[in-house]
């Protein structure tokens, strides 16, 4: 399996690599050593930004596509659709932006 591998050279200069451990094993010598190189786990707001942005881009559609309806004030479902703009602009100051649960036409 290839891996990012640190290996440390007996003079003590470093190298990173990308290998399988069979070619590290190869290269090294009399006080070479390596090592995996483990990748830190992704924090959770590390992919909050992109959630955050996901979700902003949908909801901006969303308001995109009901503006034609703000003026048709005898539109039969005008006052829903006023509701559901008003939700959307207010979801990402709520606690399910940006992975909750979406504001809905009518709810």
């Amino acid at each position: 399996m290839s891996n990012r591998w640190k290996i440390t050279y007996a003079d003590g200069s470093t190298n990173n690599i990308i290998a399988d451990e069979d070619f590290c094993k190869k290269i090294t010598s009399d006080g070479d050593t390596y090592e995996a190189i483990v990748p830190e786990p992704l924090h959770p707001d590390a992919v909050r930004p992109h959630a955050e942005h996901e979700a902003r881009m949908w909801r901006n559609s969303q308001l995109e596509q009901t503006d034609r309806f703000v003026p048709l004030t005898d539109h039969p479902n005008h006052t829903a659709i006023i509701q559901y703009r008003s939700d959307l602009r207010n979801w990402p100051s709520t606690e399910s932006f940006p992975s909750g649960t979406k504001p809905t036409l009518g709810s």
